[in-house]
């Protein structure tokens, strides 16, 4: 996953960020609601962490500013702030979580993980287009320079996972949750279904997945 980070307790940021870069995930970091702004003109983001007591404003009212403007983003809100009202007020400005510290990092992966698969189930109705290759989420239909292309279950996961998000390096683990929607003991498995995927796409299509040394995988199509 892609994480946004808006928080200006440093200490308590770069505790979030170096647990998540560790855990394979790409961060970036803003403390100021100004600073989460201009980072969000880039929407590879795949969700946000956002605090409240932030120095120029409330987190929720990017929350809100961001559903008004029809962005889908998850948000995850972290914060001191543990009554219902405050848990009320965040969920009707948009946010998709609410998790109150002091937490656990564990469980501030495991609930961004839900709330990306929970968002990548809503986004299924687009259609995809890189190079000669289209993936239909609505029909769960593959076309490859225009011919249907039929693949199994996980490996049409993992195309889906690949193309909509276009010249991302996935870790191994996300693209397992996002197949499994967890981590394997093996790294077999992926394999396995990585190589059903080259063998339907073909050598001729220029379409391919190609490994990224130390890094994952990333799909890589003609222009």
């Amino acid at each position: 996953m892609r994480i946004l980070i808006v928080e200006d307790d440093r200490t308590l940021a770069e505790n979030l960020y170096e647990y998540l870069e560790s855990r394979g995930h790409q961060c970036d970091y803003a403390h100021t609601l100004a600073g989460a702004a201009l980072l969000l003109e880039d929407s590879g983001f795949d969700a946000a962490i956002l605090d409240r007591n932030l120095p120029d404003g409330d987190g929720i009212g990017l929350a809100r500013r961001l559903r008004a403007a029809g962005h889908p983003l998850p948000l995850l809100i972290l914060t001191a702030r543990d009554t219902l009202e405050d848990k009320l007020t965040a969920f009707a400005a948009g946010a998709d979580d609410y998790l109150v510290k002091p937490f656990a990092l564990e469980e501030v992966e495991v609930r961004l993980a839900a709330l990306v698969r929970r968002a990548g189930v809503q986004s299924q109705a687009r259609i995809y287009r890189q190079g000669p290759l289209e993936y239909d989420g609505s029909a769960q239909e593959v076309r490859l320079a225009g011919q249907p292309l039929r693949l199994p279950p996980k490996a049409l996961k993992l195309l889906a996972e690949l193309i909509s998000h276009p010249n991302r390096v996935f870790s191994r683990r996300e693209l397992e949750i996002a197949i499994w929607g967890r981590e394997q003991e093996s790294s077999d498995n992926l394999r396995s279904v990585l190589y059903t995927l080259r063998r339907a796409l073909g050598e001729a299509s220029g379409v391919q997945v190609a490994n990224v040394h130390g890094l994952g995988y990333k799909l890589v199509c003609p222009p």
